[in-house]
């Protein structure tokens, strides 16, 4: 084990912090992209986008818990986790490449509906991002003590995810979309590899924990693991809804001139809402959860997102003002993608972290399911698309309520010593 991680320093929470943010790259990708493909390449009507979206949650329902139960009882290639990063790493980055190809890839094989090659590959990419996501998570609670230095880590994981999914907006909104994909090919490859190089997992993890569960320490709250589920699902309708409709309301209330503009709208949108998403975690939220707590600080941020989407309602009839409120709204997103695992963390039975961590996914992708599948006709037949940010703000708004059924531990206002416990 290297000193970093024994010690837990910063350079150790960031190099820990790269499988998730190569996964995560990938996912901003999918977000800037995939639409965007669909629409301007191949005409495909609102609803047609999301029947290819519905893809990913569809793997990942049967993904992450599969794969997190495996990782919690494997060893193989020096890790429990290890393998899975490095296998869905390689596969992500190959679907990636498929992506800008779809066309293509359906006429070598001799399709005439292009939408069954762009669910395969939108399939295959959610589900190697499924197969890492999980690991890369599960790993950061199996090397970080409980308390502060979890949280840390979940932060830590957003701030430096965050700030590349910046970068991939940023990519995509100068130099375009198809060179984001390309050049994500590459990153996704190296971030998933060269960590891994790095991260010291425990053989006896497992074993340690399952000792101190018998002791009556390390089980699983469910009553508080539910409510977080429930509270956390709304949060992700909305996310969602903005995610894949939001083409819909860029073109009917910003009439961009052509596709390229479309594209660049909604790439410096969702470069402006991760920009706030990376920097508030680990700089802005992790203190102010010392003082008050988890819970407060994700439901307060949550309702501050709320708002946000409200206000593009009533205020977004220009580029620059959708990209102000977007920065509202990264307040809320900076919290979604970094607490609720913290939070998690400390509810369950850490000996069965990959399985409960691929549980906790299930309320992210039955709501994005629910999106893809439920809300795109409503959508689609909407007369006003304003209606896309009505729904988020309003399920953002139920989320942030139902945050004040799950309690906080105890431990997420108090210091923990930095340093790993021995056996680590």
């Amino acid at each position: 084990m290297l000193e970093m991680q024994k010690k837990l320093s910063k350079p150790f929470y960031a190099i820990l912090s790269l499988p998730a943010t190569a996964m995560g790259f990938a996912l901003s990708i999918q977000i800037a992209a995939l639409s965007w493909l669909m629409r301007t390449q191949f005409n495909l009507d609102l609803h047609e986008i999301g029947f290819v979206w519905a893809a990913g949650p569809l793997a990942g329902i049967i993904g992450q818990p599969i794969v997190g139960l495996i990782s919690d009882k494997v060893w193989f290639w020096g890790g429990r986790r290890r393998p899975f990063i490095l296998i869905g790493g390689s596969l992500a980055a190959l679907m990636l490449f498929a992506l800008p190809n779809i066309g293509v890839i359906s006429d070598f094989f001799g399709f005439t509906n292009i939408i069954i090659v762009a669910v395969f590959v939108a399939l295959t990419l959610d589900l190697a991002i499924n197969i890492s996501f999980n690991p890369t998570r599960s790993i950061i609670a199996d090397v970080t003590p409980e308390g502060v230095p979890r949280t840390k880590g979940y932060t830590w994981m957003q701030t430096v995810s965050g700030s590349f999914g910046v970068l991939a907006y940023a990519i995509g909104a100068i130099f375009g979309n198809f060179f984001l994909i390309y050049f994500g090919v590459l990153l996704v490859l190296l971030f998933s590899i060269i960590p891994m190089m790095f991260v010291k997992e425990s053989k006896e993890l497992q074993t340690e924990q399952a000792e101190n569960n018998t002791h009556g320490s390390s089980t699983t709250d469910w009553n508080q693991f539910l409510k977080l589920l429930f509270a956390h699902s709304f949060s992700w309708i909305g996310v969602q809804t903005m995610f894949v409709y939001m083409i819909g309301f860029v073109e009917q209330k910003l009439n961009p001139a052509s596709n390229d503009e479309t594209g660049q709208i909604l790439s410096i949108s969702f470069l402006i809402l991760n920009a706030v998403g990376a920097l508030l975690p680990a700089f802005v939220l992790e203190p102010i959860t010392e003082k008050i707590g988890r819970v407060k600080t994700h439901l307060s941020a949550v309702a501050i997102m709320s708002l946000g989407y409200f206000g593009i309602v009533f205020f977004g009839t220009s580029s620059v003002n959708v990209w102000i409120l977007m920065a509202v709204c990264g307040i809320g997103w900076a919290a979604i993608v970094s607490l609720p695992f913290a939070i998690m963390s400390e509810k369950v039975n850490k000996a069965k972290m990959g399985f409960f961590m691929g549980i906790f996914n299930l309320s992210v992708v039955l709501p994005q399911l629910f999106v893809s599948l439920v809300i795109g006709t409503f959508i689609q037949n909407a007369a006003d698309k304003n209606l896309i940010f009505i729904i988020s703000g309003t399920t953002l708004l139920i989320s942030s309520v139902l945050w004040f059924m799950v309690k906080d531990s105890p431990s997420s206002k108090v210091t923990n010593n930095r340093s790993i416990p021995s056996g680590h």
